[in-house]
């Protein structure tokens, strides 16, 4: 079994994050299958999409710009309850393909990038046939794990 623990201390608050990986399960690309919190507060980011400020769609037709956005979105809304990619305990990502090449270039791009340790909880990837926005490719769904 994998299981990796840590204690984030922030405001003077501490959160114990575990993820586990029973060895009964196959293996993951990166997250884990299992994820415990030890703490009281958890924040729902709502889906995370790929619009600017304006709320105008950001790089139609490629799913790694809208990934881009998605992740400065993403960051932002953490930003604004003080929380690090580390303590997201649960993602859903939403990729407008049914192609497996495709939703795997938009898992490495997320996990490449500053968003990446979010992915390391528990989490989905999904190819879907539409999203919210015409032209959406892509949207994150975030929890996060906030000290008590």
């Amino acid at each position: 079994m994998r299981v990796d623990s840590m204690l984030t201390r922030i405001a003077g608050m501490t959160v114990k994050i575990t993820r586990i990986s029973p060895e009964q399960l196959h293996e993951t690309p990166g997250y884990h299958h299992i994820t415990v919190v030890e703490t009281g507060r958890t924040a729902y980011l709502a889906g995370q999409c790929p619009l600017d400020r304006n709320g105008s769609l950001v790089g139609t037709g490629s799913v790694e710009a809208q990934i881009d956005q998605v992740v400065a979105n993403a960051l932002a809304a953490l930003g604004a309850v003080n929380a690090q990619p580390q303590q997201v305990v649960r993602s859903v990502i939403y990729v407008r393909s049914d192609d497996t090449d495709v939703l795997g270039i938009a898992w490495h791009r997320l996990i490449g990038s500053a968003l990446g340790p979010a992915f390391a909880s528990a989490s989905t990837l999904l190819g879907v046939a539409q999203l919210g926005f015409e032209g959406q490719l892509v949207e994150v769904d975030l929890t996060v794990a906030l000290p008590d």
